[in-house]
């Protein structure tokens, strides 16, 4: 597979993905580039030991997870609620699915991982392989998160 067909079939899903970790439009992104230079790197290397997806999946997982330690490394400084809320509108992404995003966001890490692989359908076995977890804990895992988000769903009147 070339690397324009893996950019073209995974970079929205991969977007997604990385917008799960963050709830952050532009962090993201760069999340979601930074994943694809590597796998530009690492593509002559892969051995299809497991699905190309998986694979892009679990970079993407690893990249978000390293930008998360250094966030929580390097102290922060927030930025006025005015201007997420303006970032956000410029978008245009449904109100309630920006909550979803930002509820993902508040989950620990590993929730948001199975929680954005089960929203781009990935299969629950790829899920597992992709977490180290085994099956039948990813769909005991799907079923609380899934039902944590509804639960703040509908704390927050939606």
């Amino acid at each position: 597979m070339k690397f324009e067909e893996i950019y073209t079939t995974y970079w929205e899903k991969i977007f997604r993905l990385c917008l799960g970790y963050t709830n952050e439009y532009s962090l993201a992104q760069d999340m979601a580039q930074e994943t694809f230079i590597i796998v530009w790197q690492q593509l002559p290397k892969f051995r299809n030991e497991s699905s190309i997806g998986t694979w892009i999946y679990r970079i993407a997982t690893n990249t978000c997870l390293r930008q998360i330690e250094k966030r929580n490394r390097v102290k922060q400084t927030a930025l006025p609620d005015n201007f997420v809320m303006a970032e956000e509108k410029k978008h245009d992404i449904e109100p309630q699915i920006q909550l979803l995003y930002r509820f993902i966001a508040e989950l620990p890490e590993i929730d948001r991982i199975i929680i954005s692989l089960e929203l781009e359908d990935v299969k629950q076995a790829e899920i597992a392989s992709i977490t180290g977890l085994s099956e039948s804990n990813i769909r005991v895992k799907i079923h609380r998160i899934k039902d944590r988000l509804t639960k703040k769903f509908m704390e927050n009147g939606e």
